[in-house]
Order: structure tokens, then C-alpha cells, then sequence
């Protein structure tokens, strides 16, 4: 009984599925400006826009077409254009709601300068007590060879050439540094320069 029961309802099913793959009509338009339907799309047709349509003729889907190089490239500038919006318009809220006065961007901008400031002076002390150890060893070695201009000179002794290529090595690394602490310093302004002429935008002061 269940078994009939169930081949019933198949048969009762079957109309409404067989409608419902009859309303998959594709419809296109070919490269004349043709309008096309069918129940399949030819290979020629197959990279180009197209719609689905029910039994009425309605549009229930679109289908898009192979994209040129040109809409991708479009596409690709277009979704950069609005990630850079989203990011400033991220930034400006952040600007906001850091500061409440051009005076408080000033004194935070002054502090990060005193920062670099305060390390580029120690390094530049530090360096000083490297050049003159560095002067002290160079005289040292202009006993021997290869720095001395005597011939019967010794060669330098293993201890003391390492001492003077260590040195030499810790005195062009802590130069790098300064020339870091500077550029940051100058960065940092550079970036704060334009918190405030954007917050004075955001804020329409003069």
C-alpha cells in the first residue's frame, strides 16, 4: 500500500517538475543585436551576456559574459579607488577620535620628536667614544703591517686586527642607526604635518 502510495505522488510530481525545467529558457543577444531563446546556448554564444527567462518571459537570472581586459582592468581600478575611500574615510575617524585639538597633535608630534631626538644624541655620544678608541688602536696598529709604512715592520698582531675590524663594524652599524633616527624623525613630522592639515579640513578650521 505504502509502495502505490508513494508511485502516486511521484506521478502527481511529475507535471510541476517537467514545468519547471521547461521555464529554463536561455536568452541572448548575438553580436548583429539578434534576440536568441533556447533551451541551451550554441559554443559560439557561450562568452556572451545572457539571461534566464521563465514560461512568461520573464527575466529570473542574469548571466555575464566573458569580461575583456579592459572591464577587468576597470573592475580592478574601480575596487582600488573605493578600498583607498574606505581606508581614508577609517582614517579620518581615527583622527577624530584621537584628538580633540590641533594643540594636542603638536604636543604629540613634539613628544615622538624628542624621542628620536633623545636616541640620535646618544648614539652620536656613543660613536665619539668609538672614534676615539678606534684613533687609538689605528695608531697602535701603524707599528705593523700591513698599516705600517716600514717594511721590517711585524705583522699586526690576530688580537689587536680583530679589534680594529670589530670596531670598525660597531661604529658603521650605529651610524646606519643615526642616519634611522634622523629619517624617522623626519618622517614622523611629515606624517604629523598632515594629521593636522586633514584634521583642520575635517574640523573646517581655518
Amino acid at each position: 500500500m505504502q509502495k502505490l502510495n508513494l508511485i502516486l505522488f511521484i506521478a502527481f510530481l511529475a507535471p510541476f517538475a517537467a514545468s519547471a525545467e521547461e521555464a529554463r529558457v536561455f536568452k541572448w543577444v548575438d553580436e548583429d543585436g539578434v534576440v536568441h531563446y533556447g533551451d541551451s546556448i550554441p559554443a559560439r554564444y557561450a562568452e556572451l551576456p545572457k539571461e534566464i527567462v521563465n514560461n512568461h518571459g520573464v527575466t529570473i537570472e542574469n548571466l555575464e559574459g566573458k569580461k575583456t581586459e579592459e572591464e577587468i582592468e576597470a573592475e580592478r581600478l574601480e575596487q582600488e579607488r573605493l578600498a583607498a575611500i574606505a581606508l581614508e574615510h577609517r582614517a579620518d575617524q581615527a583622527l577624530l577620535a584621537t584628538y580633540l585639538s590641533v594643540e594636542e597633535i603638536i604636543m604629540h608630534r613634539d613628544r615622538r620628536v624628542e624621542l628620536f631626538q633623545a636616541q640620535a644624541r646618544v648614539t652620536e655620544l656613543y660613536l665619539r667614544n668609538l672614534e676615539r678608541r678606534m684613533h687609538k688602536l689605528r695608531t697602535e696598529a701603524a707599528n705593523f703591517q700591513p698599516y705600517s709604512e716600514d717594511p721590517n715592520a711585524p705583522m699586526i698582531a690576530e688580537d689587536l686586527a680583530e679589534d680594529i675590524n670589530k670596531t670598525k663594524s660597531i661604529i658603521s652599524r650605529h651610524e646606519n642607526n643615526l642616519d634611522k633616527f634622523k629619517l624617522d624623525e623626519q618622517q614622523i613630522i611629515a606624517r604629523f604635518d598632515n594629521d593636522i592639515s586633514r584634521f583642520k579640513v575635517l574640523k573646517g578650521i581655518e
